[in-house]
């Protein structure tokens, strides 16, 4: 039963803010580590993690000191002069992910147009297509943004219509099928851009082998691996990027939410110099990407990662969390997929109800697709909490 405050803040949103999001009905207030606790004073255990922009918990303490400290110096430049942070962010970023150049943004759709400009550019400065031709095909199912351009090669209709006209010179391949993506390859594809694992699409997971076909397909058809790994990476499957699962290093990496630590919104995308380097100046920028308070969270949010050994610990605690929630006797869930602490409950009715029966127990989780509930707390998640919240799911699922 919602408080009085919790009512009456609910109300203040839906009636000034346009109608774009269909919220749980809880209203958070405070935050630490895990937990979440509303206006009422009601604890909840978070289990999105604010789509995996928390991968290091709310409010990590050395994060949240990396803003302050900044914030007392210098907030915002612009590119129109040198910050003395963005360049040692750039570097730490550049030698985690062995790449030679990075391109700061600031959220992931952002990160996702720097992205196809590049690969575009690319195409045509280096592979030599004709001018007005580059294709990239992408797969259906995909959730890289909201942008028009994206958008317009998205394969939800919710997601595009009255949104049109579209950019052109996009296809769509199924997920998972490497034939289909072998048969749309021209002479003027540039490039494939592909998640990793579905996130918004419902937490699907691709044929064991796929990453590394698209891997061989585009060096044989010298064609860029866009790998978008705004939601599955920084650690979230159990690997620095859920690529790395099948060993496969792509052309781009493209990067945000945990990269902001939480706190802030921090993108990029990561390349050689042979691609970012199409790039000169007044050719793309951003008047806060790479902003000296960005880079200052980026860095610690990086550094975070991998000194509490995030990777590791959401690589155990997934196997952990899936195999318990795996042995659940439900007549209502047909599967659970994932990787890591990207797990994805698959149900054969409406996810939203179990969603609001979770919150009433105290956890907060989402539903994706209608029908699948998307479990993703913090990396930083205990052995302890993962034990005191699977009894409450199993409650719930087996009503």
């Amino acid at each position: 039963m919602l408080g009085a405050k919790s009512q009456d803040l609910i109300h203040l949103a839906e009636s000034f803010s346009a109608n774009n999001y269909h919220p749980l009905d809880v209203v958070i207030e405070r935050a630490e580590g895990v937990w979440v606790w509303d206006v009422d004073g009601k604890k909840y255990l978070d289990c999105l993690s604010a789509y995996s922009a928390l991968n290091q918990g709310h409010r990590h303490p050395a994060i949240v000191q990396a803003l302050k400290d900044q914030a007392d110096k210098v907030t915002l430049t612009s590119r129109a002069f040198h910050n003395a942070v963005m360049g040692p962010f750039l570097r730490d970023l550049c030698e985690m992910v062995k790449m030679e150049l990075a391109l700061p943004m600031n959220t992931g759709a952002e990160a996702v147009e720097t992205a196809i400009k590049a690969a575009r550019k690319w195409g045509y400065d280096v592979k030599g297509i004709p001018d007005g031709k580059a294709e990239i095909i992408a797969c259906e199912g995909n959730f890289h943004g909201r942008t028009t351009t994206i958008v317009g090669f998205s394969s939800e209709e919710s997601y595009r219509r009255g949104f049109g006209p579209f950019t052109p010179g996009f296809k769509l391949v199924p997920y998972g099928n490497i034939d289909a993506m072998r048969s749309a390859i021209t002479p003027n594809t540039v490039a494939i851009l592909v998640e990793p694992i579905q996130g918004e699409g419902g937490v699907i997971v691709p044929p064991a082998g796929y990453l590394q076909q698209l891997r061989e397909l585009c060096s044989q058809k010298r064609i860029l691996l866009i790998d978008d790994e705004i939601q599955t990476g920084l650690g979230r499957t159990g690997r620095l990027f859920c690529a790395d699962h099948e060993d496969v290093k792509p052309d781009l990496y493209i990067l945000g939410k945990a990269l902001g630590g939480g706190v802030y919104p921090v993108s990029a995308v990561t390349a050689s110099q042979e691609i970012l380097g199409v790039f000169t100046p007044g050719t793309h920028g951003s008047t806060f990407g790479g902003n000296p308070l960005a880079a200052a969270v980026g860095r610690v949010a990086l550094r975070v990662i991998r000194e509490e050994k995030l990777v590791e610990r959401a690589h155990e605690s997934g196997e952990y969390f899936m195999a318990r929630l795996r042995g659940i006797n439900s007549h209502v869930v047909k599967l659970v997929r994932g990787k890591g602490l990207l797990i994805g409950v698959v149900l054969n009715t409406k996810a939203r109800p179990y969603c609001e029966a979770l919150r009433d127990e105290g956890i907060l989780a989402k539903e994706t697709h209608e029908n699948v509930i998307r479990f993703a707390p913090p990396l930083i998640i205990k052995r302890e909490e993962l034990d005191w919240m699977l009894p409450r799911i199993e409650s719930v699922l087996s009503r």
